[in-house]
Formats: structure tokens, sequence, C-alpha cells
């Protein structure tokens, strides 16, 4: 197994609903805080339709380990993000047999 070098900090978010205060819902991302991570590009894609071209790339983004629902573990659906770069959460795995790193199976998708 690959050694890990945890040497990008990245900030782990998840969307959240509030009242709008006209009786519906307004959704937002809100941070869980901060975790050290490897990121590891894959390969990319052209996708979307005509009205909307993006450029997906797939990534695999490793973080030190936390408990099965601790705020501190990722989870399907969440987001990590770096300044103006978003990682999208697909799915998520131990990274080790000993389970002292998980991985993040994300995607970012920039306009092209």
């Amino acid at each position: 197994m690959k050694s890990v070098h945890l040497n990008q900090e990245l900030v782990l978010e998840a969307r959240q609903s509030v009242s709008d205060g006209a009786g519906g819902m307004q959704s937002g991302w809100v941070s869980l805080g901060t975790l050290w991570a490897e990121v590891r590009g894959g390969s990319g894609r052209i996708a979307g339709g005509a009205a909307q071209v993006v450029s997906e790339t797939a990534y695999r983004i490793v973080v030190r380990a936390a408990p099965a629902g601790s705020p501190a573990r990722p989870v399907a659906g969440q987001r990590l993000r770096s300044g103006v770069r978003v990682w999208q959460i697909e799915a998520v795995r131990e990274y080790d047999h000993a389970a002292r790193f998980l991985i993040c199976f994300a995607k970012e998708e920039v306009a092209a």
C-alpha cells in the first residue's frame, strides 16, 4: 500500500436546509471542520448537455479515519472544499486494513 502524505487542508461541508421565512426551505452548505488530506487526481471527461458543458474529473481523497457517526467522518453527499475548488463526495471506505485512513471517491466539476 502506498504511503499517505496528508499535505492539503480541506473543509468538510454538509448540506443543511433552513426556513426561508416564507413557509419554504432554503438549502446551503455548512462547515463541519477541516481535514488534512492527500488529493489524487484521476481520469476526466466532458459532461453536460447543449445548455451547459462541464469538465468532470474523478479524485481519490485520503483523510485520517474517524469513528462511524463522528461529524469528522466524511460520508457520501457531503463535499470537500479548498478555496474555490469543490469536490463532491460520492463514496467513502477504509483505505487500509488497520482503518487508519479513509478514501473518499469524489468528483470535481468545472465549467468548460
